[in-house]
């Protein structure tokens, strides 16, 4: 039998997660492996993202972390040279009646507390940040400039390949089956293929966490939820912000549409009821009732032939926070999960976090975030902008 060879630290899941954490931990010397079942990354819930980044959120945990995930993927073509298709296009949140115009006004007063750059719009203010959206029943919305979009894949495909470029491992087509535990504390993780030693083990799984978190014995409250996307033919630019609308509607919470840097505009919704399971087969029902709710926004809109339909998993928690963590009950398991669909978004912010932890150089800032985001907390509320 060959010898168990050892790392520093083990990443299970090379995600939108797990996958710029190893290149931050590579970055800073650890020596790092990353194991997924898939055989290539990104190939979970990363590749059905469609691209949003925003720092447009309802605390102090989420706004900072993809405050610095914005930073991180603005920046990168300038620092590391990838084209990762970044477009700062920002996000219009829409009012068509006074029960969202209340709900973004609140939440505006919070979100410039934290020090984001959002305010609100009058009628004319979205008509002109948004040309051509039906003027009927309009009220305002909240528009946020420094949000904006990339490509989830090329964002994965260069941290991995930089992770790689500073030492870091990765095995695809492998599946981890069970953590080695002595003492109360981690000294590895098995595999299919095999057994690695590590004295931290990160669990950034998505969909597949709670399966990992049984590797210790712990139940997490994570949970995958199927919603469905899509994508047009590639047209002329016309719209610049990434445009939710939050009226709940029979079908969905909750729907979002936005024209990335190469043309095409990318759509999904937000199920209601939720879609609880593992099914990733797309739906007839998602196109047409996706279709009349983004034309009924833009009129123009009718005019785009849809290319491509898909359906992702978002591992979602119980308040709609993610859950990041080091466990109370094995030493060594830091847990990186239940994002919520927003792991895109989250990751870089993520993973720097997590590489601080790691190497205990923790500051007041992360101390704060990981109040929220607790393995430990009640679990009450719910998150105000999923």
């Amino acid at each position: 039998m060959a010898p168990m060879r050892s790392f520093d630290a083990i990443i299970i899941g090379s995600g939108s997660v797990g996958t710029p954490t190893a290149f931050f931990l590579a970055e800073a010397g650890v020596r790092t492996l990353v194991i997924d079942r898939f055989p290539s990354p990104g190939q979970g819930s990363n590749k059905s993202a469609i691209g949003g980044l925003r720092a447009t959120h309802s605390d102090p945990a989420k706004i900072r972390l993809c405050l610095r995930s914005l930073e991180i993927i603005s920046t990168w073509k300038e620092r590391h040279g990838d084209d990762l298709e970044w477009h700062r296009g920002g996000y219009c949140y829409v009012a068509y009646r006074p029960e969202e115009e209340k709900i973004l006004k609140d939440l505006l007063v919070i979100q410039q507390s934290f020090g984001l750059n959002i305010c609100w719009l009058d009628r004319e203010g979205i008509m002109e940040a948004i040309p051509g959206i039906n003027p009927n029943g309009l009220i305002g919305g909240t528009l946020s400039p420094d949000d904006g979009n990339a490509s989830p894949l090329l964002a994965v495909e260069a941290f991995y390949e930089h992770a790689k470029r500073r030492g870091g491992e990765f095995h695809f087509g492998e599946k981890a089956t069970g953590l080695i535990i002595e003492g109360g504390r981690v000294r590895g993780v098995r595999t299919d293929k095999g057994e690695y030693d590590a004295e931290v083990v990160i669990n950034a799984a998505g969909p597949w966490a709670a399966e990992v978190g049984k590797f210790a014995g712990i139940d997490i409250a994570v949970t995958p939820d199927q919603h469905e996307g899509a994508v047009t033919e590639a047209v002329s630019r016309f719209l610049e912000p990434l445009v939710v609308d939050i009226r709940p509607a029979k079908g969905s919470a909750n729907y979002y549409f936005y024209q990335h840097a190469t043309g095409q505009v990318l759509f999904c919704i937000t199920p209601s009821p939720n879609l609880w399971g593992y099914d990733v087969r797309e739906t007839s029902e998602f196109l047409p009732m996706v279709a009349r709710r983004m034309v009924d926004v833009i009129p123009r809109l009718k005019n785009l032939r849809v290319r491509r339909t898909w359906r992702g998993l978002y591992p979602m928690t119980p308040d709609g926070f993610p859950i990041i963590g080091w466990t109370n009950e094995v030493e060594g398991y830091l847990l990186a999960v239940g994002m919520c669909g927003q792991g895109f978004m989250l990751g870089p912010g993520v993973g720097e976090m997590l590489v601080r932890m790691v190497l205990k150089t923790r500051t007041a800032k992360d101390d704060e975030v990981l109040s929220y985001v607790s393995p430990y907390r009640e679990f009450k509320g719910l998150e105000k902008l999923q």
